[in-house]
């Protein structure tokens, strides 16, 4: 993000005041801190908002007393953030309070080391559009010789479970840690476990893709077992893109305690006199709203601040991968074309293949890195194609994979020296046996990737999408551009570079819609997002295991962003047939998209999804832009799904619930709504429904009742779905 610099740090901030409380306010939670010169800073209270005559309470009741920024060396017996080797070899570290001041929404804590010239700033952000509280450190090399950054945490939070609280024996007592796991083509798997005395972590070796495995995301429930929408509940997601680890030490029973910062595993960075380095920021919410309420501050969060064009809706498209996938050309695309254009699709994407001369981009073991279209595939080049999609009244869209290139490419055989490697040791390849990441540390290989962007631009105008893909981990680990004492930093240059060139395309290109993709879900990651309009959330296009997937998703992530797409039938990656009703009505609950040959569709299966479109076009800005409910979770193992969405000011709502498992004696459980204003009444209308019973279509129900009491739509068959819009009256 844009706080992440490496350079000499000068900051300007408004009334500098020694001494005293500090609190970070947001319109629902306070965040409170005693930094008194010359001690510690200690968090003292994290909750709901106090007023300002509330700070005795919290000394009364004894607060939560913990370091803000615990420092190896002195009295360090629980986990640390910092761990710095001055210039003298001395490996301790004691920092005190030197200052504190606010500019606007940004509140800084100074402090210094007792005994060196060592200054570290802890930065807190919070504004009056979210509840969100973004906090990061600057770190400042005053010695005379570099110095060692060991460890470098963003952030620290302190939270207690105050034992037994009503509810908590038949919820299960103590904190409970919710957090996700995964793979390709199963991404976001939510795991939710009780918090024991020890130490757990969270971490990612990857290099490059931050979410393929386990998610810098966690929400630590206080009141017992996870609840979607009620309980207390503390949300934390590090922005970053590369290499972290979030910790939690769990002390006694009742004390815990988040560390979360860039993985200190072969990363130790070097600070030269007078060189700073500012960390990634800890997002951090509060919410007596149970994982929901958590949910919904980071979804209006990300719309307001963080996502690029955040508030935008965005459009219906093809992408033509899983319809030709590398077989592609002028004819094949303007016949997909002309099928998106009669369904009432509005954007054509073309995928991977398009490109390469010497090498043909025609199957995935070579091309990458070699931007130039095939002219065999695409004899009058990329503006046809464009000219083609324009003249059908759409929008195009291509794919691009900048970070990568093959070793059987134009681009490797000219510069060898531009991948990631160690040059006395042998390549490890990896998608096709020839795949491998250029080193964006090397400011040469930024400005190539920023060129692949605006060359296309520059050809083509009026582009207006692309999908930007990341296929591989670090395999490798060496950079023929650093020098051999700081080959340590590549884990963290590369993301930095990466940010450069991201910074610098969209200061170009503000106006072009950038889809963030990583072999399906594996970068989603606020450190990335705001450079980029949505992301892929897997490349998984499976309707049932979507669920799942977008279920745990959504927890951190607001679907205007998640780009979720109706797939043929065989499904590609499981070989399961749906219904296309339930594979649209899973799509509809985000950006709505398809990936297949709409030629493929029968007449019957065609007419349908014309209305699909037709109605998620009504319902688009209530999907992308309400605030999101989620309620029965596919993960209970009753084999039903449900979440609905409602509008900032409850005029409208739209409910979804699925069927995805079958056996006699499996009961459709009775829905009840939520979100929606009790002392209102809503008119239900349901969409395309296929069961018989159609009871409550076009009655009237009070908010209260539809929440308390709920309505008894069943689902009959396996696949069976229903999307039900209510409106206000």
């Amino acid at each position: 993000m844009k706080h992440l610099l490496i350079s000499i740090f000068a900051l300007t901030l408004g009334q500098t005041a020694i001494a005293g409380d500090v609190t970070v306010n947001t319109p629902k939670t306070t965040l409170m801190l005693s930094a008194n010169e010359g001690e510690t800073p200690r968090i003292q209270y994290y909750g709901s908002r106090l007023n300002a005559g509330q700070a005795h309470e919290v000394y009364d009741a004894s607060g939560l007393n913990y370091d803000a920024y615990p420092a190896f060396g002195r009295n360090s017996f629980d986990e640390t953030a910092l761990s710095v080797t001055h210039a003298d070899g001395n490996m301790s570290t004691e920092l005190a309070v030197t200052g504190q001041a606010r500019n606007g929404d940004v509140t800084v804590i100074s402090m210094k080391d007792k005994k060196y010239d060592l200054f570290v700033d802890l930065c807190y952000r919070a504004n009056d559009r979210s509840d969100v509280i973004e906090t990061w450190t600057v770190i400042r090399n005053g010695e005379k010789k570099p110095i060692k950054l060991e460890q470098y945490a963003s952030g620290v939070m302190t939270f207690r479970q105050e034992g037994l609280r009503q509810g908590d024996a038949t919820q299960g007592s103590g904190a409970w840690l919710t957090h996700f796991h995964g793979a390709w083509g199963q991404e976001a798997g939510m795991t939710e476990e009780p918090l024991t005395a020890g130490l757990k972590v969270i971490v990612n070796h990857d290099g490059v893709r931050t979410a393929m495995d386990d998610r810098a995301e966690v929400m630590v429930s206080l009141d017992g077992r996870p609840q979607e929408n009620s309980g207390r509940v503390i949300g934390a997601a590090l922005c970053w893109t590369g290499n972290y680890k979030l910790r939690i030490e769990t002390r006694g029973k009742y004390r815990h305690t988040l560390i979360a910062g860039i993985d200190d595993l072969h990363t130790a960075y070097t600070l030269k006199p007078g060189e700073s380095f500012t960390t990634p920021v800890l997002a951090m919410v509060y919410s007596t709203e149970g994982k929901g309420g958590v949910s919904r501050a980071f979804h209006r969060w990300g719309r307001n601040s963080q996502l690029h064009n955040g508030r935008a809706l965005r459009e219906i498209l093809l992408n033509s991968w899983e319809g030709v996938y590398m077989n592609v050309n002028q004819e094949v695309c303007e016949q997909m074309m002309d099928g998106i254009r009669d369904l009432g699709g509005e954007l054509f994407v073309v995928d991977d293949g398009w490109f390469g001369r010497k090498y043909r981009r025609t199957d995935d073991t070579q091309s990458l890195g070699d931007w130039v279209t095939d002219t065999e595939k695409l004899p009058n080049g990329i503006p046809a194609l464009v000219k083609a999609a324009e003249n059908r009244g759409l929008k195009f869209g291509i794919w691009i994979e900048p970070e990568m290139t093959n070793s059987k490419s134009e681009l490797f055989e000219a510069h060898p020296d531009w991948v990631v490697a160690h040059p006395t040791r042998e390549l490890s390849k990896g998608r096709g046996g020839t795949q491998l990441v250029l080193d964006l540390s090397n400011p040469k290989v930024q400005d190539f990737v920023v060129s692949i962007v605006d060359n296309l631009v520059k050809e083509n105008p009026t582009l207006h999408y692309i999908k930007w893909d990341c296929n591989m981990s670090m395999h490798n680990f060496g950079s023929s551009y650093l020098t051999a004492d700081r080959q340590s930093h590549l884990f963290v240059d590369y993301h930095l570079g990466l940010r450069n060139a991201l910074e610098r395309i969209r200061q170009a290109h503000p106006d072009l819609v950038i889809q963030l993709c990583s072999s399906g879900g594996g970068r989603v990651n606020w450190g990335a997002l705001p450079y980029f309009d949505e992301f892929w959330v897997s490349d998984d296009t499976d309707a049932q295991q979507r669920l799942f997937i977008q279920w745990g998703t959504s927890h951190f992530f607001p679907t205007l962003a998640m780009a979720q797409h109706v797939s043929a039938s065989p499904n590609h990656q499981t070989g399961r047939v749906i219904p296309l009703k339930f594979r649209f009505d899973v799509a509809m609950t985000g950006r709505l998209g398809m990936e297949m040959k709409p030629s493929d569709l029968n007449d019957r299966e065609r007419e349908y999804a014309k209305r699909a479109v037709a109605f998620y076009k009504e319902i688009r800005p209530i999907v992308q832009l309400g605030d999101q409910y989620r309620l029965l979770s596919p993960y209970e193992g009753h084999g039903f799904c449900s979440e609905m969405f409602v509008t900032e000011d409850k005029s409208e709502a739209v409910f979804f619930c699925y069927k995805f498992e079958n056996y006699i004696g499996l009961e459709t459980p009775r829905w009840h709504f939520a979100g929606l204003d009790p002392n209102a009444t809503y008119r239900l209308n349901e969409f395309e429904c296929a069961e018989r019973s159609r009871a409550f279509e076009d009655k009237t129900f009070s908010g209260q009742f539809l929440m308390e009491t709920g309505i008894d739509a069943s689902l009959g068959r396996q696949f069976a779905s229903r999307v039900i819009r209510l409106k206000k009256i």
